[in-house]
């Protein structure tokens, strides 16, 4: 089912369970890539890390061949916010910060998330900025959930929640112009999830939405600029940068954090809904 205006498609609970999966598959990717990550790693090593467990797991790469995009995951090191491509020449090296993308689509369904890693040795005021941008995906994933369960939750009030976290957490430029997104049978659909806004506006949180929450920010100017490649974003003014992402979906009794091991439940509490087993088991 889809709601009108902006094309949002709704799930029913059984298909986001089959999401779920998915989720897991890239959430397994995800934590085997954190842990390889370390000075000498090249960025292309932690895209076959990536290809092969999505394969393993029956699934296949979201992003390998999504308009062309010639790799598993994005890899963005440093000044790269998001979108870049692995490569062998990409050797991360102490310090570093890698915000790491990754997707999965199994049975037709998709599963999207981020983490940004700290490489070896890094600099605490970088860890704190990915901590932000951590708090403030899950804070957006909390107002959804509050949303949805009042019945008069708003789009925007995730966007809000969001940039709310980041302006408490420090002096951070949060990135214009991407932003979260509906995701279902399509790893991108309606709607646009800013990072930013008013509270209030937007269609209704309803259960069946399934939304990838994603922030991005900066430890300078919000501004990007996209390289000759067609695919990697940096600052414009050379500022570092974080990405986190997870794939959330609504449901009667609650929200469930599809790409997070345990659905949500260390971070949410009592909203994570009644599906997600409260001692389940990381895969």
């Amino acid at each position: 089912m889809r709601r009108p205006q902006l094309d949002i498609q709704l799930k029913t609970p059984d298909q986001i369970e089959l999401m779920r999966a998915a989720g897991l598959v890239v959430a397994r990717a995800l934590r085997l890539m954190r842990e390889a990550v370390a000075p000498g790693v090249s960025t292309a090593d932690l895209d076959a890390i990536a290809e092969a467990t999505i394969r393993e797991a029956g699934a296949v790469p979201s992003f390998k061949g999504y308009h062309g995009y010639p790799a598993s995951i994005c890899a963005s090191v440093n000044e790269q916010v998001v979108h870049a491509i692995p490569s062998s020449k990409q050797v991360l090296s102490e310090g570093d910060l890698i915000s790491i993308d990754c997707g999965a689509v199994l049975n037709g369904w998709h599963g999207d998330a981020a983490i940004t890693v700290g490489v070896g040795e890094t600099d605490p005021a970088l860890l704190k900025m990915a901590a932000v941008a951590e708090d403030s995906m899950w804070a957006g994933i909390a107002a959804a959930a509050r949303g949805a369960a009042s019945g008069k939750g708003r789009l925007t009030d995730i966007s809000h929640a969001v940039e709310h976290a980041v302006r408490k957490g420090g002096r951070y430029g949060i990135v214009d112009g991407y932003g979260g997104h509906g995701i279902g049978t399509e790893m991108h659909q309606d709607p646009h999830v800013l990072n930013h806004g008013r509270p209030g506006k937007g269609p209704r949180l309803v259960r069946g939405m399934a939304l990838a929450i994603e922030p991005m920010i900066t430890m300078g100017s919000p501004r990007t600029v996209e390289l000759s490649d067609g695919w990697t974003v940096v600052t414009r003014d050379g500022s570092m940068a974080v990405h986190v992402e997870h794939t959330m979906a609504l449901l009667d009794d609650g929200v469930w954090v599809l790409t997070a091991e345990d659905g949500g439940r260390a971070r949410l509490g009592g909203l994570v809904t009644s599906r997600q087993p409260a001692d389940s088991p990381a895969v």
